[in-house]
């Protein structure tokens, strides 16, 4: 029989403490105020999951981690919110921290603790609101899948698996964004376009960070026999192992262009230089032999003196020449230039 309670905004020195209790017989859900509440759970249902939301408080964090048992370098670690992924065994109790992503505008990460034992599931996170774990919690409130079937283990699974099924869309719409900024650098390479494709890459960076870890996590507890133990669950685990592996090969394929769009871009503004330098020269070139002539029609020697002294300056059609030859002059090398294939 499946109860249910209204969840309320009650807080706890400024963190929220929620509480899922559930098995085959349903589910119960509850926000609670003071910790000692959660022990009624852990009593009456197989799986109790416990979440603190909110900022960090080191009293609250080390009155709750006490009550479950949690160990005090665990609380420690919990209590620093800059811990990498990580998985730690303490006796029968695990402790695994992951960095899930946030969503918004900018790339923002924040570190999850979870601890586990024989009958439930505490969690600590940086910030109220909401999270990439609200399938599980859909997932529990349906009762539509096995989830209520299985203890803790399953539990983390889920949420392990909820962490970095998140990091999927976001890298999508970044492959998306490198989309239309590798069709602005051909068309149209500007500064601006440069400094989107280093903000991509720097929020990559962030991504990779945060998920490169989780592959040894994962990788540890496929092998751990002791606690996961059901090879169904063990399947799950490794699908969710090659997830991660399929997440860090999209951020290194999406950091390696970031790489040859920055390469091609220089490659871009190298090569308008080039054809720019090119003209010039040729223009350059081209009137390098009108200038002399000009430069010999403007000494004006007289003639006067001697018949070697500019002679053409008393042509009748001296001036007409001067221009023709002139003209002669850019045909000959414009047809020389494009013989050459300089042009």
């Amino acid at each position: 029989m499946e109860e249910t309670e209204a969840m309320s905004s009650i807080t706890t020195k400024s963190s929220q403490i929620q509480v899922i209790a559930y098995g085959e017989a349903g589910f119960k859900e509850e926000s609670i105020i003071e910790p000692e509440q959660a022990k009624k759970y852990l009593q009456r249902w197989p799986v109790t999951w416990v979440n603190v939301d909110g900022p960090m408080n080191a009293q609250l964090a080390t009155e709750v981690g006490t009550m479950f048992g949690a160990h005090p370098l665990a609380l420690e670690d919990a209590i620093q919110l800059r811990e990498r992924a990580k998985v730690d065994i303490y006796g029968r109790h695990h402790f695994i921290v992951a960095r899930m992503v946030v969503p918004g505008e900018n790339i923002e990460t924040e570190q999850i603790s979870i601890f586990m034992g024989e009958n439930f599931v505490l969690t600590f996170q940086e910030q109220p609101g909401g999270d990439c774990l609200q399938p599980v919690r859909d997932r529990i409130r349906r009762g539509v899948d096995d989830l209520d079937k299985h203890g803790p283990p399953y539990l983390v699974y889920a949420m392990l698996d909820s962490i970095v099924d998140a990091y999927f869309p976001l890298l999508e719409r970044y492959g998306e964004k490198l989309e239309g900024l590798e069709d602005d650098i051909i068309v149209r390479p500007m500064n601006e376009t440069v400094n989107e494709i280093h903000a991509v890459k720097r929020d990559l960076l962030i991504l990779r960070r945060s998920i490169w870890p989780m592959r040894d996590v994962l990788h540890t507890l496929l092998h751990d026999s002791i606690t996961f133990t059901d090879e169904e669950l063990r399947f799950y685990l490794r699908d969710c192992y090659d997830h991660t592996l399929r997440v860090i090969e999209m951020i290194e394929t999406d950091r390696e262009l970031c790489s040859d769009m920055m390469s091609f871009y220089l490659s871009s503004i190298s090569n308008r230089t080039n054809e720019v330098m090119k003209v010039l020269a040729i223009i350059s070139t081209i009137f390098m032999p009108l200038t002399f002539v000009a430069g010999i029609y403007g000494m004006n020697f007289n003639t006067e003196k001697s018949p070697w002294n500019m002679p053409e300056l008393n042509w009748y059609y001296g001036y007409p020449f001067a221009l023709i030859v002139m003209a002669l002059f850019v045909v000959v090398m414009l047809i020389f230039f494009r013989l050459r294939k300089w042009l």
